[in-house]
């Protein structure tokens, strides 16, 4: 499989840019990998890049974004922070990766038993990390059930994973309301926000779209 090209870029729509990924997903649970000779796609991509998504994933070791949907080099912008949340700097890179370099579909992509999430689960407070957890407590304080305070912490699976997909769906909330460039261009067809959750039990991925 080569690298994209301008001109393969200029092919893709949002619809397909998410299928290529879906399909790329189905690869990588079935261990059937695309046929790509890297070194080649190194040499292919060497003036310039031509990718189809952008992808704002969590710095988990077990969520890879270009393993998990089987994409090459010069295919997506991957942009990795714990607990898959957006400030100004990932806006920008964002509307850079969208308006500037040409993908069609952005994704917030989060994962069950995520650590990050654990850690707003149980209002943890450490350092630098302190400011992080305070960017996703939002979605613990979305997530009304349980009701008992002994089951909304991080030894309850079931509420760290539903707190994982609140996430998600708050960062694209203010994806749209602080991106006026993401925004716009989403309502004009320009491109797709969509959200997913990545199981790291199965390396399944769920879109929500």
């Amino acid at each position: 499989m080569k690298a994209h090209t301008k001109e393969t870029q200029a092919t893709m729509t949002p619809e397909k840019s998410l299928r290529f990924l879906k399909e790329g997903n189905q690869r990588f649970q079935n261990n059937l990998k695309a046929n790509r000779n890297l070194l080649e796609q190194v040499n292919d991509t060497s003036e310039g890049q031509f990718p189809f998504a952008t992808i704002l994933s969590c710095i988990d070791s077990r969520v890879s974004a270009e393993l998990v949907f089987d994409q090459g080099l010069g295919d997506i912008f991957s942009i990795r922070i714990a607990g898959n949340f957006v400030n100004e700097d990932i806006l920008g890179s964002m509307e850079f990766g969208c308006k500037l370099a040409g993908t069609n579909l952005v994704v917030v992509l989060g994962h069950t038993s995520c650590g990050a999430i654990k850690g707003a689960c149980d209002h943890a407070r450490l350092g630098n990390l302190t400011a992080l957890i305070n960017k996703i407590e939002p979605a613990v304080a979305e997530v009304k059930e349980p009701t008992d305070e002994n089951l909304r912490n991080s030894k309850n699976l079931d509420f760290v994973n539903e707190v994982a997909t609140k996430n998600v769906e708050l960062t694209i909330d203010n994806i749209r309301q602080r991106s006026k460039v993401l925004s716009e261009m989403e309502e004009n067809g320009e491109i797709m926000i969509v959200g997913a959750m990545y199981d790291i039990s199965t390396g399944a991925v769920d879109f929500f779209a």
